[in-house]
This record gives structure tokens, sequence and C-alpha cells, in this order.
């Protein structure tokens, strides 16, 4: 068995630590700096120069919008060959961004190819796939516990040639960009109907009367702006009937899915997080000496060098399972082990992050490493799509079910 990666997928690979290495590392204190300085200057919530400046470099060096499978918009890349490619971008937490492939445009992207129609494709999948407008997902909602979405409240009704929605959502990640132009929202089209029949998705355009934007909402003391995540109010809002996706009362058909790769990113992204974690103790272990000797002599840093290495691959291997079973046998197949990367993906980062930032000391909880944000951003993942308890009861179910039908 040739245990490795497509030669396409090496062959990107390459290229792309190619570009980080030459464009992104040495600008990641740029990118601080841009940051602080809109802020000071009270435009906290407009794009970011440098990453704009790096898009068109990444395009040109054929590295945009490597995650859609699709090869008429993406570049035909499966779960597994485009997973390794996820890690390395997600080594800093901003660069997604610049090859077009960050969430949530991604899942909304991959929405859109999937079950928009042609008119959807031309409005809203094409300038997103050209970096041109950004977009949000809308599901969460402040008011339930939207770990279960069939608790969502918000109501989509048709009048006529018209769908009215109304309702409160909440980290709606991406509804801070200004060139957010268009909300995948989950609502109630029809209560009286099965659990998991109630539910549709709808496109809603971010301009349209009656929406507003009541604020954004830190994660640990980070509102990561221009991106954000917001809590908005949809009050009588109206969009044609046409804005309906796949059909009423379809949207969990929808949500599993566009969840499905999504987890795949994230889980990737989070090996990349930990991975530049692992690098970090290192350097700082071999950099500096306590009581006598260098920390990288120390039998407990030794310990958690070891154990931060063997917690990532164990990661990365299942991730990568993960991948490749849904290539082979679809999503479906592959619920068991998707549920488990959620699980385990940011746990191990957790772990990593924290044991790196404790051997950094004071330092590591400062502006001057990233690794406080890295540890928000590992947190942050124990919730997005779905948190722990519910892929662990999944889990368990699977487990359960082969002892009451064996074989």
């Amino acid at each position: 068995m040739d245990f490795n990666y497509s030669p396409r997928t090496r062959e990107l690979q390459d290229r792309l630590r190619a570009f980080m290495a030459e464009q992104v590392y040495p600008a990641e204190a740029l990118w601080q700096a841009q940051i602080e300085a809109q802020t000071q200057a009270g435009r906290r919530w407009t794009p970011v120069p440098l990453i704009e400046e790096l898009k068109p470099r990444a395009r040109a060096a054929g590295l945009w919008n490597l995650f859609l499978p699709e090869s008429e918009y993406g570049a035909g890349l499966r779960n597994q060959d485009y997973a390794p490619l996820a890690e390395i971008m997600g080594a800093v937490p901003w660069a997604s961004e610049v090859f077009n492939c960050s969430a949530p445009d991604t899942g909304n992207m991959e929405t859109l190819v999937r079950y928009g129609s042609a008119e959807h494709k031309r409005r809203w999948l094409e300038p997103l796939l050209a970096g041109e407008i950004r977009s949000a997902f809308a599901m969460t909602e402040p008011a339930v516990a939207s770990s279960d979405a069939t608790n969502i409240e918000s109501r989509i009704e048709r009048q006529g040639d018209e769908y009215i929605i109304n309702g409160r959502k909440w980290w709606t990640s991406g509804a801070g960009d200004p060139r957010c132009a268009v909300y995948v929202f989950m609502g109630k089209t029809d209560p009286g109907a099965p659990r998991h029949g109630q539910q549709s998705m709808v496109l809603v355009p971010a301009d349209a009367p009656g929406i507003r934007v009541l604020r954004p909402l830190s994660v640990f003391g980070y509102d990561d702006a221009p991106h954000g995540h917001m809590e908005i109010d949809f009050e009588n809002v109206r969009v044609p009937v046409t804005n309906m996706l796949l059909g009423e009362g379809r949207g969990f058909e929808i949500a599993q899915g566009r969840l499905g790769p999504g987890r795949i990113h994230h889980c990737m992204r989070l090996i990349g997080l930990a991975e530049r974690a692992l690098a970090l103790m290192c350097e700082r272990a071999v950099a500096r000496s306590a009581f006598g000797r260098p920390l990288a002599q120390q039998g407990v840093t030794q310990e958690r060098i070891a154990q931060s290495r063997c917690l990532i691959e164990q990661a990365r291997l299942l991730t990568l399972k993960a991948a490749w079973m849904m290539d082979e046998a679809g999503n479906k197949s592959a619920k068991g082990e998707i549920a488990m990367i959620k699980v385990v993906a940011p746990q191990m980062a957790l772990q990593v992050i924290d044991w790196a930032i404790q051997l950094h000391g004071g330092a590591g909880m400062s502006q001057d490493f990233p690794l406080a944000y890295f540890y928000t951003l590992a947190r942050t993942l124990r919730f997005a799509d779905g948190p722990d308890e519910v892929h662990r009861a999944a889990i368990a179910k699977i487990e359960l079910g082969r002892v009451a039908s064996p074989g």
C-alpha cells in the first residue's frame, strides 16, 4: 500500500507551502498592524488591505477555490485531496481567505453549487467564486438551544409569490464584513410537519429591508473583525419564492450536505494550528533556560512535545480516514467518523496549544505570540457545526446499534 497523498495533492502542497512561506508568514506582523490601524481609525469593519493584495497573487498561482470538488467551479479535488491543503492554510488563521477557501463562504458556495438555481448561481455563486462578495449562514438562535436544530423558531411564511421571514439569529459568522451580500437562512416553513421536515433554507439578500445587524459577539474578547459573529434581527423580510433552496421542508437535507465537507475543513485547519503551536513550543524550548538548563532538556517539556506529536498524528489520520470514507462511500457512511473528528480535533488542538502557552509563560497569553488567539479559535470549534455532546451522542448511538443489530 502506498501510504501517501496523490501526485496532484503533493504538487499543490509544495506550491501552497511555498506561497505561505513567501507571502503569508512574513506578513503576519503587517496583518496585525493593519487590524490595529483600522481599529484606531474607526474602520474596524472594513476589509484588511493585506488580504486583498494577496488574493490576486494566490489566484495567479493557481491556488484559488481549491475546496470545491466540482471541476467546473473549483479544482476538482476530492475531500482527501483537499484536506492536507486545508491543514497548510490553517497554520495562519486568516490565510484561508487569501485562497478564497474560508468559512462560511466555502459551505455556502457548496450549497449554491448543489442546490441553487441557475439564477442563484449567477447572482451569488459567481461573485463568491470570484472573491467579489462574502456571505453568511444564519441558523443559530439566542432564544433556543440550537444544538437541536429542530428547536429553531424563526419563521419562513409564504404569502403569494413571496416568503416573509421573521426571527432573531446570532453567531452569524461573516455578517460583519461589509461585502456580505447574502445570508443562507434556516427557519420553519411548516411547524406541523414531521420533526425533520419543518425546516427550510432560503437565500436572503443582505440589503433586504427589515434586516438589522444588532451587534458583534466577541469570543474570549476577540470580535474577529472584519469577519465578525453577528446577532441579527429579521423583521418581515420579504424575498421571492424563487429564493427557496431545493424546496420547502428540505433544510435538514441541505444542512447535512453542507456540513460534512465543512467539518473536514475545520478539523484539518485545527491540525494546522496545532502544528504551528508545536513548532512554537519547540523553538521556545530550545531558546529559553530555567533553573540552570534549557527548557528542552527538562523532562516535562520533552513529555509534552512528544505527546503533542502523538495527538496531532492521531487526529490527522482519523480526519483523513473520514475524508476517504466520504469520497468512497458518501457522507452517510462516514457519519461516525465525521462525528469523531469533530470531537477529537478541537480537544487535541486545545491541549497542544495550552502546553505551548504554558511553555511560553506570560508571553504565551500576550499579543506577542498568536497562541492565545489560536486557543480561542480551537475552543470555538467545540461548538461550531454542533457541540461535542451532540457528536458524542451520535457516536454512541452507532456503537450501541452494532450491539442491537450484530453483523
